[in-house]
């Protein structure tokens, strides 16, 4: 399929609110609600074809900006800046393009608007990538085809132009080898606050879904779990082997460690894991570790030797790929992945997955992406991420967004939406009165809808029941 090219018609950008049923620790903020942002571009081919698109994101506080002095609601309005600085960009480009360069176009340009406004390259590219799915959306509607033909057959023409080390490699090739699975393995994470077991618990949510890890394992028969800790070695010890004493019970599981840039130097994390290692109670937890994510502040990441630690155990990034470059750079340090999220940008996934490829070439799959993203609510957050991670080939993604937020309805989403999502997506979603929840069955996500036309949905949130976004003209 040839690569179509397309003006960029309209943008609109909306939002709604998002309330949790349990509150979440990450980091340094503890959570009970947020905004949701929600994009509808729409386009035009050059055959004179116009279609909507659609994505949506979560605006999580204190990850893109750690910063203490900064509010919840600071945070908020700065991942909305990046927002309009896109749609600006977007819509000043006035001629027709395919859809990977109109991204390209503004993406340097993106990050210097966004620096003179103190806002660093993660902010600056939350913008892009949600407006880049909501554009992919388009295309694929427009033409009649799903998100894993338009990547298959490259009629987005994603090319080497932004990554010169990728450059003499065959990426459409790569592409195209793709193969989407019918179904992914939920990672669930175990957050900082989060009971263990009931013993935790001072009092209940009591809506009928689990609310404790214990509980988490038995109703959505879980086997991989992702693990946070808080650099604090004797209490990050003593959880975890509260943990084990309940993950220990499963004939098989694995995990992954999140070091959530809490460690000061590559010699402290190094000291931490061996003491990990050192512990008989977490025997089969470190035998069960695949690899530990961004354990070092972003501003040291890619400047630190980590190979005392990678000799143990793979050490992957996340926070720090804040750009084309960075996962190039962290490899020269010793780290060996690098993380898919969709807030990044679904090409900077793409590109990097052709790096783990060419790096692999020929032996051992040392190099590798892993999907984090805890935050992805039911709709469209949650499908699209689904989509890319599943023709990446990775086959489990962190997956937190139905134990945290309880469906559609902790979104405020209308029955109607509900209903359209349900039936557009059988297998993904299961009703539980009158609401609509992601479904996991022996801890698997059903994929199988996700090859319908369109990026990933078919269906479209009721833009009637949504507000622009807040904090200045949509």
């Amino acid at each position: 399929m040839a690569p179509a090219a397309f003006r960029i018609l309209s943008i609109d950008l909306f939002e709604r609110g998002v309330v949790l049923r349990l509150p979440f620790r990450f980091g340094v903020v503890t959570l009970t609600a947020c905004p949701q942002v929600f994009a509808r571009v729409r386009i035009r081919t050059e055959g004179g074809r116009e279609a909507d698109g659609a994505a949506a994101e979560v605006l999580a506080p204190k990850w893109f900006d750690k910063n203490l002095a900064l509010s919840n609601e600071d945070n908020f309005e700065q991942l909305r800046t990046s927002l309009r600085l896109a749609r600006d960009a977007y819509l000043s480009e006035r001629t027709a393009q395919p859809a990977f360069a109109h991204c390209a176009a503004h993406m340097h340009s993106q990050v210097d608007a966004a620096a003179k406004l103190d806002l660093n390259p993660l902010i600056a590219n939350y913008g892009p990538a949600l407006l880049d799915r909501a554009i992919l959306d388009a295309l694929c509607r427009a033409l009649g085809i799903s998100f894993y033909q338009a990547i298959q057959s490259n009629v987005v023409a994603i090319d080497t132009a932004l990554t010169p080390d990728l450059h003499g490699f065959d990426v459409s090739g790569f592409l195209g080898s793709l193969t989407p699975a019918q179904r992914i393995a939920a990672r669930h994470t175990v957050g900082l606050v989060d009971a263990i077991t009931a013993a935790d618990l001072d009092t209940r949510v009591g809506d009928g879904l689990p609310e404790t890890l214990e509980e988490c394992v038995a109703f959505y028969g879980l086997t991989h779990f992702k693990l946070k800790v808080a650099g604090n070695a004797a209490a990050d010890i003593d959880r975890l082997s509260r943990i084990a004493a309940v993950l220990d019970r499963l004939p098989h599981y694995v995990i992954t460690l999140d070091g959530n840039e809490q460690y000061p130097d590559a010699a402290a994390v190094a000291a931490f894991w061996q003491q990990v290692r050192a512990t008989p109670a977490l025997k089969r937890l470190v035998a069960a570790t695949l690899y530990i994510e961004q354990p070092l502040g972003r501003g040291i990441t890619l400047d630190s030797d980590i190979t005392a630690l990678a000799a143990t155990t793979p050490v992957m990034i996340d926070e720090s790929d804040n750009s084309m470059e960075a996962f190039p750079t962290a490899i020269a340090r010793g780290y060996t992945g690098v993380s898919s999220k969709n807030c990044k940008g679904f090409y900077h996934s793409l590109l990097n997955a052709a790096r783990c490829r060419k790096l692999n070439a020929g032996g051992e799959a040392r190099y590798f992406m892993s999907a984090e993203d805890l935050t992805t609510q039911a709709g469209l957050g949650v499908q699209q991420d689904l989509a890319l991670v599943n023709l990446i080939g990775l086959t489990h993604v962190e997956r937190n967004g139905h134990h945290y937020v309880n469906g559609f309805a902790g979104q405020g989403a209308g029955r109607a939406e509900q209903q359209a999502f349900l039936a557009a997506q059988p297998g993904l979603y299961e009703a539980k009165g009158d609401n609509v929840r992601l479904a996991l069955r022996d801890g698997m996500i059903d994929l199988s809808s996700l090859s319908a036309p369109g990026f990933a949905s078919g269906a479209h949130p009721d833009w009637r029941l949504l507000q622009p976004m807040a904090g200045g003209p949509a």
